[in-house]
């Protein structure tokens, strides 16, 4: 199909699939998702892994005009339907990276909601890890924990990108995502708390890639890749990626549709191609291939998984506008900047915006290692700027939602240091211990997410 350029070449499309957490109205995890569901009866609302978690998947729209404007609209009008049906159930909606009030009782098979596929992928990653799942993360704190299920992954509630492009400049988007995926997360960072510990200022990152990590220790030091995979090199076709999943990766779902793909081809119909998408599912790339048919003609999508949600809608749209303004400015630059950057360094940069944050230092051609607040305000901004008028958005979308990156840049303020300075403030003034000054925050925190107030101008508690 590449070879003959069976696939959907027109306008670049844009999607989101953003993920959030339930709480009760003390601030605790709620395993109601079908209650939650039930009661705010729309189709874009979809129930996930955890019983404390939902999900939101926007339409996909045209990224041109304005694209932000309308997006913000139908997310907000569809958050505000959602958190007004949740109350009625006794619960209330959060956006955010990692459910900072969550207790490590509220991870268990008990929390998994009742989807026949999630059990049997539970299944699966356990029977292929052969032993106990061990969650070791070091920041402020150190958590050690074991468990026996995969639900640590439910904790980890994300905002996803899709960004459509042709088979010929997949490859050029791809390296472009990966160059910026620490930048993307030192900006927007909103998961510093996991079990009552203080960890990443992005924790979700490091414990995405260890709840989903189907090797035991023997395998791990043969070099085995794990399931979360960076990857290993910049590439020059989808293909290259599809591939390194039949090398490296075991079907997890050993599921096969009957249909015949070939005959279908010949037919002159697309193919759904089912077992590759499903395999490709089980491979938790943090820039992830997709291939889908709509409306019976087939596309390709980078798929960026980096991003942590909230604080607000604001918060989630500006950190979406940087990314697609600057990947489309990276991908089409005369020099690319993969050219000029190891493979290693990009991986070490996501680390380092995962461990700090705003505060993180991180490499950069012709700039070397720099703050990442620096390198934002003085030369990626413009970029990011200059790529979003590619798409011909609305000069006011992009002076407004940059300003947003900006002013987190210059107070220093994102969603993970406002969590942390405020449970510090509670504890430093004996208000609270730390389990208590947790749920005190979340409920600030969810006050605050739905004024949509960005999170660089929030009071600290």
């Amino acid at each position: 199909m590449l070879r003959e350029s069976r696939f959907d070449v027109g306008s670049h499309q844009v999607g989101l699939e953003m993920e959030f957490n339930l709480v009760d109205l003390a601030g605790h995890a709620a395993m109601e998702n079908e209650a939650v569901l039930t009661a705010v009866a729309h189709p874009a609302w979809v129930n996930e892994l955890g019983l404390f978690n939902i999900e939101l998947d926007v339409e996909p729209a045209d990224l041109a005009g304005s694209v932000f404007t309308s997006l913000g609209s139908t997310i907000g009008s569809l958050l505000a339907h959602a958190r007004k049906r949740a109350v009625t159930t006794g619960n209330r909606v959060v956006m955010v990276g990692i459910l900072p009030s969550l207790r490590a009782r509220d991870i268990g098979e008990h929390a998994m909601s009742p989807n026949p596929r999630f059990k049997l992928l539970n299944d699966q990653m356990l029977a292929a890890r052969g032993e106990d799942m061990e969650i070791s993360i070091e920041g402020a704190d150190r958590l050690i924990a074991y468990v026996d299920n995969i639900l640590p992954e439910a904790a980890c509630t994300s905002v996803q990108c899709h960004l459509q492009v042709s088979p010929d400049t997949f490859a050029d988007y791809w390296n472009a995502a990966q160059a910026i995926a620490g930048i993307q997360v030192a900006l927007a960072a909103n998961s510093p708390y996991l079990f009552g510990h203080e960890l990443w200022r992005e924790t979700r990152i490091t414990l995405f890639e260890q709840a989903t990590d189907t090797r035991p220790e023997e395998l791990k030091e043969q070099g085995v890749r794990p399931r979360v995979f960076f990857g290993d090199r910049w590439i020059t076709s989808v293909f290259d990626l599809f591939e390194e999943n039949l090398r490296y990766f075991s079907a997890l779902l050993p599921l096969s549709e009957d249909t015949d793909p070939l005959a279908m081809l010949d037919s002159g119909e697309a193919p759904d191609l089912a077992e590759l998408t499903l395999h490709n599912g089980t491979v938790y790339r943090w820039n992830r291939p997709v291939y889908a048919v709509v409306d019976g003609k087939p596309h390709l999508r980078v798929e960026n998984r980096v991003l942590p949600n909230g604080p607000t809608v604001t918060d989630v749209l500006a950190n979406v506008a940087f990314y697609y303004g600057l990947v489309r400015e990276l991908a089409e630059a005369e020099r690319p900047v993969w050219s000029q950057m190891s493979f290693s360094a990009a991986e070490a940069n996501l680390r380092a915006g995962a461990k700090h944050g705003l505060d993180a230092e991180v490499f950069w051609p012709r700039a070397g290692v720099v703050p990442v607040t620096e390198l934002t305000l003085r030369r990626l901004l413009p970029l990011a700027a200059s790529g979003l008028a590619k798409y011909e958005v609305d000069g006011a979308d992009i002076d407004r939602l940059l300003s947003v990156i900006e002013r987190r840049c210059v107070t220093g303020q994102n969603g993970a240091s406002w969590q942390v300075e405020s449970v510090h403030r509670l504890q430093g003034a004996g208000l609270a211990d730390r389990d208590e000054a947790l749920r005190l925050m979340t409920q600030d925190y969810i006050d605050k997410m739905d004024s949509d107030e960005p999170v660089h101008s929030w009071p600290l508690m």
